[in-house]
This record gives structure tokens, sequence and C-alpha cells, in this order.
């Protein structure tokens, strides 16, 4: 099973992860960080299969995927 770590201070509310991502796994929180910004989180953790998509698609570098 893999693990998204996100970073929720560095991310500015894009939504490439949610978009990319191939099982839809992550979905935009109602929670804003420091910066004002919703931010990923997990919705299936059990269906992420670690292809690291997510963590591509941030140009914030956001999010880190363990296997």
């Amino acid at each position: 099973m893999a693990e998204v770590k996100v970073t929720c201070d560095r991310c500015k509310g894009c939504e490439l992860c949610v978009l990319y991502c191939p099982k839809k796994v992550l979905q935009m929180s109602s929670n804003i960080n420091a910066k004002g910004y919703h931010f990923p989180e997990w919705t299936d953790r059990e269906a992420c299969t670690g292809c690291k998509i997510c963590a591509t698609m941030c140009p914030e570098v956001a999010l880190e995927v363990y296997k």
C-alpha cells in the first residue's frame, strides 16, 4: 500500500494532482492552509497504487509518495 504525504502549506490549490490521479483517490479538502488555499486529501487510501503522478504534476512539490 502506498502513502501520500501532503505538505499542506506548500499547496496553492491548483488541483492538478486531483485532475491527473488515475485512480481518483484525491480530492480538495474543505479546509484551507496558512496561505488561504484548499489542499488535497485522500478519499480512498486502499485504491492508491503509488504511481506518483500526483507528485510529478504538482508544481509546488507539495506531495510525496512512498511505497
